[in-house]
């Protein structure tokens, strides 16, 4: 005679900030927010690009120019660094998200386990995904936020991730 066990699988609930319709203080004027936080992480993206670039120079003109194709990738690679390290770090914000109020969220799978921080390869992927969605499509990636409740965006889609109003800002905790 065999044993029929039944196993029953109940899924992990989820954090707050993934249900749009039911937290909806998570989500109000997000849209607007972050495209201040986008230009102020532009005006701090072109400061540090231009450190850089003068950093490369002066270290190009010292290696008599052998040091200039590294200077030419160095300036490339600081908005995805900007953007990958200050949104995989602890306050899971740019610094344009932080002057606004607002935080990038995980829904993955156990992101509770990191109190909803996304990933290295969660920023990452949504890093590459925004600089190459605005590119293809001069910002008109952009519009997909005006049609869904949570606010995302392509990038977000792809990362699996939400921006959200930061509410320990607020008092309370996200």
């Amino acid at each position: 005679m065999s044993d029929a066990r039944t196993v029953i699988i109940i899924p992990a609930p989820m954090p707050e900030w993934v249900d749009a319709w039911a937290h909806p203080e998570y989500y109000e004027g997000v849209a607007l927010k972050r495209m201040f936080a986008y230009a102020l992480d532009m005006l701090v993206v072109m400061a540090l690009a231009v450190a850089v670039w003068f950093a490369g120079f002066i270290l190009g003109v010292l290696s008599f120019g052998l040091l200039f194709p590294v200077q030419a990738l160095a300036v490339a690679l600081v908005p995805l660094a900007y953007h990958t390290l200050l949104i995989a770090g602890s306050r899971s914000s740019t610094l344009g998200m932080r002057a606004m109020g607002l935080r990038v969220m995980s829904i993955a799978q156990g992101a509770e386990a990191w109190a909803g921080r996304p990933t290295l390869l969660q920023a990452m992927i949504q890093t590459v995904a925004f600089y190459g969605s605005m590119a293809l499509t001069g910002s008109l990636a952009l519009l997909v936020a005006l049609f869904n409740p949570r606010r995302r965006m392509l990038h977000d889609w792809l990362a699996g991730t939400v921006v959200v109003n930061d509410r320990s800002l607020t008092g309370r905790t996200a």
